[in-house]
């Protein structure tokens, strides 16, 4: 959701968990960065021009629209070592069904890969926001989330990054809907096969947050949406996989302020999605008086924005009636997870004191996929917030995914 995940955590855990050594790294972020350009990335070194080894000719899910260099983002540091390409690819929503275009970007580590190509991982990034120009394909950062990229790529994989519906592309982002997201990562990993060939159909999703909840619908997808690829697991860090309890919170008040602002973009998404949801029967306040200000990318630097979320209070999102109390809930349930058994091994890895996803909100999805046959290892420290998820354990759980190990399983 709107909290980060520092980037030099991630690099340090992987140093420390001696998967590899990384000379350096900039204190970037995983969902939040610099600049976001314009809806066509026009980069500042060029405009973009055509992949000559993507294949555009195909249909359906997961098929290229186009795969074009990114000028703005090659021209960094971090992405010297690698080869970029912003994707537009056929998707589908999570919702009912319906073909999707969507964008993204997609990267492989320069050099000559492996004999059966470079293994994939899908990164599910955290919330950026709800507008169509906060898609981080549209940034020479990926709004900071280059840095992943360029740690990822250094230990040898391919790397696919989704924007999600609604963000890079035209239309309404459907914010937290994870299984519409789901869909969009796997068809990255389809979308990068066709834009880079050298890479294998073994893939890893890992995501935080927003994120996390992603690659754990995909897990539940895979099997049945992609038996064309081979999912070996997924890694779902503080994940958002079932926030049905904040409509709860907004009706008693106790909305902390890291939920507050995340309330103001699900409330503003599922308003434009349903139009028989009233805003006005959710804000109230500052949330009324700061509502568009909110509205804009997390990573935009707005003053409005920022005074905006310091001026919300817990009563800020109380439905007006039990009604429409009753509606948000029913929206939210339709997209808590788990929908679907696992398709393959799951880690989660969540805190005690997160105060964006409530730990028991977590725990009892983590019950329900494990009642469904899931397997499932949980790593939990009661002790940690939302950005204390355990990167190098995870990191190193997805190494030994694709390593043919067996995954630890924690349901009892």
């Amino acid at each position: 959701m709107t909290r980060k995940i520092g980037l030099v955590a991630l690099v340090v855990a992987i140093v420390a968990a001696g998967i590899a050594a990384v000379a350096s790294a900039s204190p970037l972020l995983l969902t939040v960065g610099a600049k976001v350009y314009d809806q066509f990335f026009t980069a500042i070194d060029g405009p973009p021009t055509p992949i000559g080894t993507a294949d555009t000719s195909g249909a359906g899910p997961g098929s290229l629209v186009s795969a074009t260099t990114m000028p703005g983002l090659a021209s960094t540091i971090e992405a010297r070592g690698l080869r970029a390409a912003r994707v537009v690819y056929r998707s589908t929503s999570g919702d009912d069904g319906a073909p999707t275009v969507v964008s993204g970007s997609v990267f492989t580590p320069r050099g000559n890969p492996p004999a059966a190509g470079w293994p994939v991982v899908a990164f599910g990034h955290g919330t950026v926001g709800i507008e169509p120009q906060c898609g981080p394909s549209l940034s020479d950062s990926l709004d900071g989330q280059i840095a992943v990229v360029t740690v990822l790529t250094n230990l040898g994989y391919a790397v696919a990054v989704p924007d999600y519906q609604g963000l890079g592309t035209k239309g309404i982002h459907p914010y937290l809907d994870a299984r519409t997201g789901g869909l969009n990562l796997i068809d990255a990993v389809r979308a990068l096969k066709h834009t880079f060939p050298q890479v294998t159909n073994r893939w890893a999703a890992f995501g935080d947050s927003q994120g996390g909840a992603v690659a754990w619908a995909a897990n539940e997808q895979a099997k049945g949406y992609a038996p064309d690829l081979d999912l070996v697991g997924a890694v779902a860090l503080s994940p958002s996989a079932d926030v049905v309890g904040l409509v709860a919170k907004a009706e008693q008040g106790t909305l902390t302020p890291d939920q507050r602002p995340a309330m103001q973009l699900l409330i503003e998404s599922l308003a434009r999605l349903h139009p028989d949801i009233d805003r006005d029967d959710y804000r109230h306040g500052a949330a009324r008086q700061y509502w568009n200000a909110l509205s804009v990318c997390v990573g935009d630097p707005s003053p409005a924005r920022a005074e905006g979320a310091k001026r919300l209070l817990g009563t800020d999102f109380a439905p007006a009636n039990p009604a429409a109390a009753d509606r948000l809930t029913a929206a939210l349930q339709a997209w808590a997870l788990p929908h679907l058994p696992l398709s393959a091994p799951l880690s989660v890895s969540y805190g005690g004191r997160d105060p964006l996803i409530d730990a028991q909100w977590t725990t009892d999805a983590i019950k329900r996929s494990c009642a469904l046959g899931g397997q499932i290892t949980i790593a939990f420290d009661a002790q940690k917030g939302h950005e204390g998820a355990d990167i190098a354990g995870q990191v190193q759980w997805m190494a030994d995914r694709f390593a043919g190990k067996p995954a630890p399983n924690d349901c009892h």
